[in-house]
């Protein structure tokens, strides 16, 4: 099963996340697929967390999972919102 999921990166007590999508069989830290975005909690505003759009969406219609710390940075950002009204659309399209 592929996730986005985030991996641990920077120094200690001090941490900084990458946003990757990577197969749940696989460490945290250990082979990735996609680096999609970047978080880092210690700072405020649009500079804590920097996503790719466009990465996101793909893998998110091509199946792949968000975590529950994921999902809520991601709908944070909207993308979840943005994600499911493309759903509820191509259903009507059907």
């Amino acid at each position: 099963m592929v996730k986005i999921r985030l991996t641990r990166t920077g120094r200690h007590k001090d941490p900084t996340y990458r946003i990757v999508v990577s197969d749940s069989r696989f460490a945290r830290d250990g082979r990735i697929i996609e680096q999609v975005g970047f978080y880092d909690p210690n700072l405020e505003g649009e500079k804590a967390c920097i996503l790719d759009r466009e990465k996101i969406l793909k893998w998110l219609n091509n199946g792949a999972l968000p975590s529950e710390t994921v999902k809520s940075l991601l709908s944070k950002q909207g993308i979840i919102a943005e994600f499911a009204s493309s759903k509820v659309k191509s259903k009507k399209g059907e």
